[in-house]
């Protein structure tokens, strides 16, 4: 049984509890958790400035007066005209085709001849025979021999490099031809002519007297609110006996949807009747909002969603008027499957909802 670092469970009364912050006389197979005194909250009325003080202009229009004016529509310029150039022809001489050398391939040749190849070595091999005037029948009348086999060869008929081969090299002369080329017997230029600037009258508003303007003040507007103000700061203040069985896991038994961390109705009907009297029989008492996935999808993924599950829970009991402060919302995803279904293994429908939980504990 796993327990916090603050909840205690005293077996033995000769446990001494001097100078140590412990609950005072422990009983023995009792469990004990620290509890935390709540922040002290009042309600104040204060003034909010919901629009700032600000200024209206209004604007005097400017004044302006219509005189004529005699302007350049079109500045002096030069004209430019262009006397083409005059061309002929001239007869070009080039290589069409340089020289080149020419390779010819003379083949290797061969003649026929013959090697002779020792296939079997000289070698001994023991020979039985008769032993001379030997006819006892009791006897064994054989003779041993270690005698000499002589080599054996063979002839193979192969060919030898009559010639190796070789190459013959030839010069191709080059190739000349002509073309013909347009050349500039007398270049274009160009002739400058003058031409003359153009005048009009226009008619344009000039301005009198500029636009001003008249400033005015407009008061800031204020709301009255109420706000809280934290009076008392709470904090560990107290041991307090509770049952044992709340210091493990419990199973609140909350079916969600496929993929979904929204509450549905009955859910919050199953934490009024399973949760609310645990945390209201044990004010001040911090409590672990532990949630959990089955094994499809990625671990990733099932993290975050056991995580957002736990903390919908959290938020519904902050709705409920329940401290923030004593809730710890924890997704654990798939790490803490409770059967065999792991990635891969092939289980029915109520076997992952076994593992598809939302649990919860007291903690310190």
């Amino acid at each position: 049984m796993k327990r916090g670092m603050s909840i205690l469970v005293f077996v033995s009364l000769a446990w001494s509890v001097a100078a140590q912050d412990m609950p005072p006389n422990p009983q023995p197979g009792k469990c004990y958790v620290r509890c935390t005194e709540p922040d002290v909250w009042e309600e104040q009325t204060v003034q909010v400035m919901v629009k700032p003080a600000y200024k209206v202009v209004k604007v005097i229009p400017a004044e302006f007066k219509t005189v004529t004016e005699r302007v350049m529509v079109k500045a002096p310029s030069k004209r430019l005209k262009v006397i083409p150039a005059k061309w002929g022809t001239e007869t070009v001489r080039y290589v069409k085709k340089e020289k080149a050398t020419k390779i010819t391939i003379v083949p290797a040749t061969f003649e026929p001849s013959v090697e002779t190849v020792e296939i079997v070595p000289e070698h001994y091999k023991w020979v039985v025979g008769p032993v001379p005037g030997c006819d006892d029948p009791g006897r064994d009348c054989r003779a041993f021999c270690y005698q000499k086999v002589p080599a054996e060869f063979t002839t193979i008929p192969i060919e030898k490099l009559a010639k190796d081969a070789s190459i013959v090299k030839e010069t191709i002369p080059e190739e000349v031809a002509t073309y013909e080329k347009k050349i500039v017997l007398e270049p274009a230029r160009v002739v400058e002519e003058e031409i003359p600037a153009e005048y009009a009258e226009i008619t344009k508003t000039v301005l009198v007297k500029d636009a001003d303007t008249v400033v005015q003040v407009v008061p800031a507007v204020y709301k009255t609110v109420t706000k809280k103000v934290l009076v008392k700061k709470g904090g560990l203040t107290k041991w307090k006996e509770v049952q044992c069985e709340l210091l493990d896991y419990n199973i609140l038994p909350i079916h969600w949807n496929l993929g979904s961390a929204v509450l549905t109705e009955e859910a919050k009907r199953v934490i009024d009747k399973f949760l609310m009297p645990v945390i209201q029989a044990n004010p001040g008492v911090k409590i672990e909002i532990a949630s959990h996935t089955d094994s499809r999808g990625s671990k990733e993924f099932n993290r975050a969603l056991s995580q957002r599950r736990a903390e919908a829970v959290v938020n519904y009991l902050v709705s409920k008027g329940v401290d923030r402060s004593l809730l710890v919302p924890v997704g654990y995803g798939e790490s803490r499957l409770k059967n065999h279904c792991s990635d891969g293994v092939p289980c029915s429908e109520s076997e992952h909802a076994v593992n598809r939980r939302t649990e919860f504990r007291l903690i310190q």
